[in-house]
This record gives C-alpha cells, sequence and structure tokens, in this order.
C-alpha cells in the first residue's frame, strides 16, 4: 500500500494536486483500488483578501480531467512496475462535497460551512454536533451549534467529522 501511495502522491504533485487517500479493498466485483485527489489549499493562515474569497479558493475541486489524468498515469505506471499482483479496478476521483474533515487544516479551510462531528468521549454531555465551521482555537474545533451559541470541540476527541451537502 505505500508504494501505491508514493506512486499516486508523485503523480498527483506532477498535476498540482495532492492525495487526499487511497484504498484498495476486495468488493463484490474483485480488488478496487480507489484514489481520491484534492487540490492544495495552500497556506492557510495566509492574508485573505476577504471570506468571499477564502470560501472560493477552499471550495475549488479536481476537475474530470484532473482525475482522468490520474488515472491513466498511476495505472500505467503500476502496470508497468507490476505492483498489484492481481486484477483490480482503479477510481479516481475528489474527496466529495460531503468530504471528511481530517486535518487541521480543514477545519480553517472550511470555515463558515455545515458540519457533522462525532466524538470519541462527551463533550458538555454531546457526542454528536452539527453546525457552521468556525475555525480553530487552541487545538479545537469552534462549530456553531445553533444561531449565537458556539462550542469548542477538542480535535484530540474527534472520531468522525464530514461536511455536510447544503442545497
Amino acid at each position: 500500500m505505500d508504494r501505491i501511495r508514493a506512486v499516486a502522491e508523485r503523480v498527483a504533485r506532477s498535476y498540482n494536486l495532492e492525495i487526499f487517500d487511497v484504498q484498495f479493498r476486495r468488493e463484490s466485483g474483485g480488488w478496487m483500488l480507489r484514489i481520491f485527489v484534492d487540490v492544495p489549499f495552500g497556506d492557510v493562515d495566509a492574508a485573505v483578501p476577504d471570506e468571499a474569497e477564502r470560501r472560493r479558493r477552499a471550495d475549488v475541486s479536481p476537475t474530470i480531467e484532473d482525475c482522468e489524468r490520474v488515472s491513466r498515469d498511476v495505472s500505467a505506471i503500476l502496470d508497468v512496475e507490476e505492483t498489484i499482483d492481481q486484477s483490480y479496478t482503479l477510481e479516481v476521483s475528489s474527496p466529495g462535497l460531503d468530504r471528511p474533515l481530517r486535518k487541521a487544516a480543514d477545519y480553517r479551510r472550511f470555515a463558515g460551512r455545515l458540519a457533522k462531528i462525532v466524538v470519541s468521549q462527551p463533550v458538555d454531555r454531546q457526542t454528536h454536533f452539527e453546525g457552521r465551521l468556525g475555525g480553530l482555537e487552541n487545538d479545537a474545533i469552534v462549530i456553531e451549534t445553533t444561531p449565537g451559541k458556539r462550542q469548542l470541540i477538542p480535535l484530540s476527541l474527534v472520531s468522525r467529522a464530514r461536511l455536510e451537502v447544503e442545497f
């Protein structure tokens, strides 16, 4: 798996993308290799002219053409290097609109967006939170669960976090 990830990262970098996740698992139709690529957000602490520009930059996603190029190149390299012994299906995509939040930088990047967060230990007697992300303060996620009510959730307690799709 490390070798697959290294190939995917090298190819993604060549297209100014980054790897969000790599999964290789057996499914009903056989082995599936899924590679999720993303557009790097850059220095999330750097000054951004205004909130609208920060949100525009946060919402940039890989194009279908980006995914096709990564798929073509990764497939060619894995085939030549014979990295995977069995037959498999390769799928390359973006993390999606309801993407998981995994890094501290994600909470800054998607400040203002609706999210669901599950924690491993109760915070103020709750383990599930839903609301608007407000960024990070001292290694704690800021989330507005109801208008005017901010909740701080220690980053170390997060089990799962995901953006919610808004229409």
